[in-house]
């Protein structure tokens, strides 16, 4: 008996028309920004095309006006938008709105679906995430935001975020804070739905990263915003999930953002060996173009041996998850690998282009500063790392073999 590694025709159809999408209309659009048109114009422009060619939202349900993708298509889709930094703009699948997204849809009441989910979906407004502080990084459940119930209408919160991504370009923010800090460490947290600007959501500063900056990239990115929370007054209707929840609400948004990050990591990556690739066929040393180096032929091998682990790992998750199947350590495997491999591919990438590609004119530079954060942001790689050898010794334990934390019963 085979197995069948076959992806389903309209799977591969919708690839290929996203595929097709990025090389036509998203990277000339790319630069049409770098030679300074205006950024709304040209984002709005190729939403338009986009959303007439039926390429939005890709895992939204078609009756809320998305493309209605499970988790197979979804990825080979995301796969393709990672190439530009336009691509998940175009379609309306950015993070942090995407995951967001998910959330309003799976726990948000009729009312909050309708004032706050319908507009993000429309590609109307943008939202943020705010549950990390400056003492709550890696372990959420040391937040230390308060929501306190005043009355049966509102609820009034205080404290402090920081790296609430894209906070500066949202017009509303989902924040975490603590509602019962005597009840169990997982059930102490709720979210809240707060509209934007609102004097009790002040952000103090876009805090300053390695990554490169300029207006563009705050425009796109939105920044990674430090915000006080001042007696911040939010409505109860405003309370998304029911009291209690919002931690592992919180952990289910982010399940998806790491494997859409890693999605987006293979189309990165493979854009910078094409980058590579194209350059050492051309590139002349020594009385010799580097494609006849042998080293040079190493270092394009690794490249593509990471990338083609990684496509595999992102399609066997998808065809789990496809399946309703536990993928918790698979998720957390792909998290730590994928972070890692886009970065040793474009700094493998860097490297062959010599000093040009040290210098911004090509865009692997701004890359390799962004893509950093990767090994750090939902969990750092050392908090994936223990939660894969819990797992490893907990399946020891049970069964004598590690095999099924290790990827033993693949199907």
């Amino acid at each position: 008996m085979s197995i069948d590694f076959e992806i389903p025709e309209d799977a591969k159809a919708i690839r290929a028309k996203v595929r097709q999408w990025v090389q036509d209309e998203c990277k000339p659009a790319e630069q049409r920004l770098v030679a300074g048109e205006d950024y709304k114009t040209v984002l709005g422009e190729l939403r338009a095309k986009a959303r007439a060619q039926g390429l939005w939202c890709p895992f939204i349900p078609k009756e809320y006006g998305g493309m209605g993708l499970g988790p197979l298509a979804n990825a080979l889709v995301q796969m393709e938008l990672g190439e530009s930094h336009l691509g998940a703009l175009s379609m309306n699948t950015q993070g942090p709105d995407d995951a967001t997204m998910m959330t309003l849809l799976a726990h948000g009441t009729e009312h909050q679906k309708e004032k706050y989910l319908k507009p993000l979906l429309n590609g109307e407004k943008r939202i943020c995430y705010s549950m990390t502080e400056k003492a709550a990084g890696a372990d959420a459940t040391g937040m230390q935001t308060r929501a306190v119930k005043d009355g049966n209408e509102n609820y009034v919160l205080n404290g402090e975020k920081w790296f609430s991504s894209a906070a500066s370009v949202a017009d509303i923010a989902l924040v975490m804070a603590m509602t019962d800090p005597d009840a169990p460490r997982h059930q102490r947290y709720s979210t809240f739905i707060v509209e934007l600007p609102n004097p009790g959501y002040r952000i103090v500063r876009d805090i300053e990263t390695m990554a490169v900056h300029g207006p563009l990239s705050e425009v796109l990115g939105g920044g990674h915003s430090e915000v006080e929370i001042k007696d911040l007054v939010v409505p109860a209707e405003d309370l998304l999930g029911g009291e209690g929840n919002g931690f592992n609400m919180g952990q289910h948004r982010l399940a998806y953002g790491r494997l859409r990050h890693g999605m987006h990591n293979v189309s990165m990556a493979q854009r910078a060996l094409d980058l590579a690739t194209a350059h050492v066929v051309k590139r002349e040393t020594f009385g010799k173009l580097l494609k006849e180096r042998q080293g040079v032929q190493w270092m394009l091998a690794d490249c593509a041996a990471e990338i083609y682990k990684a496509r595999l790992m992102l399609l066997h998750i998808a065809y789990k998850a496809e399946k309703g199947a536990d993928i918790r350590q698979e998720n957390s495997i792909a998290k730590i690998f994928l972070a890692n491999m886009v970065h040793q591919v474009v700094d493998t990438a860097i490297q062959l282009h010599g000093a040009l590609g040290f210098s911004l004119d090509t865009p692997l530079a701004a890359w390799y500063t962004h893509i950093r954060s990767q090994r750090l942001v939902d969990g750092p790689d050392e908090v994936h790392r223990w939660t894969v050898g819990r797992n490893v010794i907990k399946a020891f334990e049970r069964d004598g073999t590690t095999a099924a934390a290790c990827g033993g019963d693949l199907l």
